[in-house]
């Protein structure tokens, strides 16, 4: 099968991928947007996280090819393992929640889940993410079966795709090995890492949906200088030199989209309204453990929920009547004390709330995670952790961290006002 797409072009689609995409659990993800509320923002930003997984799985072949071409895997062991990163990249997003980050404050206990003992341990109390729910689709429900007749005569279980997606290990041999080596780190680095196949496509694809341009980098001359890199017995992902300039771009990428887009102001807004309706409005909308009834909860059924419900912040978010931005600022902006300004907004009896954001140039340095790419001189084969070889990553080591005070509509000409004689009191002493 092929599927036209309007980032790639074409996109081949095996037998196998297409029992998936077939499935109700990946046919649910036509009704989860891409980016929540960001079409509030972006008129055209509604795509879905059923394109977006789609075009994830095209680059991750592509990235595949690539490095693989500059190895000695055998076809066979080449196909196995080439289908494995599909399946996976294809199904990351399977458990992702209504309006997508928005709605995991309402997610249940992770232990309702029921997740095996080789994944993560379970803390008291902890809620689920979307990834844990993405693991207990692919590994307890009507589509674990589906996949496992699927995909095994390609000798590929639930549980290697789980694997590959949450990085754990699963405790039979998932068998990413071959000729002494572990392909498991150069495997999981495409589908969750530094540079992978679930980033290089969501910044093309939100880039064009919202038309904006800092989403977009050299894709191809990322995927033609990577190279399969054998170090202590396992395979890792590895740049050459030559693309290191095109990889800060693509960092940078991603971090000018995060501050513009995905924390645009209006979709923060909203996102906080969602959670004050989810706060005030308990049990009124869920996030189901059970698989079987999850298959019902998208978008689509939260905003029936949010349109007759009596709630005051639902009535607000169904008819986009969101509260205005007063203020927004970050730790480099000078005149600003945003408790000075919430302690005047309290005294002076507006009703408001504030809401901070945190970008990040890399989640992966930022938790201190193993490298999952490496900067390679391909003349001499020597190896750099990426964050030791770009200046990127100690220029950009603190977070940006974007406060915004938003205020009810009727009384943000009051509020601004209040605001212009504080901050002109301020700069005067």
């Amino acid at each position: 099968m092929r599927i036209r797409d309007p980032i790639h072009g074409t996109i081949d689609v095996s037998g196998e991928e297409k029992a998936v995409i077939d499935s109700r659990f990946y046919q649910r993800l036509r009704h989860v947007r891409q980016l929540g509320f960001g079409d509030l923002a972006f008129p055209g930003g509604t795509h879905t996280r059923h394109a977006h997984s789609l075009g994830a799985m095209h680059v991750a072949s592509r990235v595949f090819l690539a490095v693989t071409a500059r190895s000695n895997l055998p076809a066979p062991v080449r196909e196995r393992f080439n289908a494995a990163v599909r399946l996976a990249v294809l199904c990351h997003d399977l458990g992702h929640m209504p309006l997508s980050h928005a709605s995991e404050s309402i997610a249940p206990q992770r232990a309702l889940l029921r997740l095996p003992a080789w994944l993560d341990p379970v803390a008291e109390g902890e809620q689920a993410t979307h990834e844990d729910f993405t693991a207990k689709l692919l590994l307890d429900s009507s589509l674990t079966p589906l996949i496992q007749e699927s995909y095994a005569p390609l000798g590929i279980t639930p549980e290697a795709a789980v694997g590959l997606i949450t990085g754990a290990r699963p405790p039979k041999d998932p068998g990413f090995s071959h000729d002494g080596v572990d392909w498991t780190p150069l495997l999981r680095a495409i589908v969750s890492g530094e540079l992978d196949a679930d980033r290089m496509d969501y910044l093309l694809r939100d880039s064009f949906y919202t038309g904006v341009n800092y989403g977009r980098y050299d894709m191809d001359w990322l995927v033609s200088n990577l190279n399969p890199a054998i170090k202590d017995g396992r395979a890792y992902l590895a740049l050459s030199r030559a693309a290191a300039f095109a990889f800060e771009d693509f960092l940078l990428s991603r971090h000018h989209m995060f501050l513009s887009v995905y924390y645009h102001h209006t979709s923060v807004n909203f996102d906080h309204m969602l959670r004050r309706y989810y706060e005030e409005a308990p049990g009124e909308f869920e996030i189901p453990a059970d698989p079987e009834a999850f298959l019902f909860c998208d978008d689509v059924a939260l905003w029936y929920a949010l349109r007759r419900s009596k709630n005051r912040w639902a009535q607000r978010i169904a008819s986009r009547q969101g509260f205005k931005l007063l203020a927004q600022f970050t730790e480099r902006d000078v005149g600003y004390d945003l408790e000075v300004l919430r302690s005047a907004l309290v005294t002076g009896g507006f009703e408001h709330f504030t809401v901070e954001s945190r970008g990040v140039l890399s989640k992966y340095f930022a938790e201190g995670s193993g490298p999952s790419l490496f900067i390679i001189d391909v003349s001499t084969g020597r190896l750099t952790e990426v964050a030791r070889y770009t200046p990127l990553y100690q220029r950009y080591k603190g977070a940006v961290r974007l406060s915004r005070v938003y205020v009810r509509p009727d009384q943000i000409e009051d509020a601004r006002n209040m605001m212009a004689r504080l901050l002109g009191q301020a700069v005067r002493e």
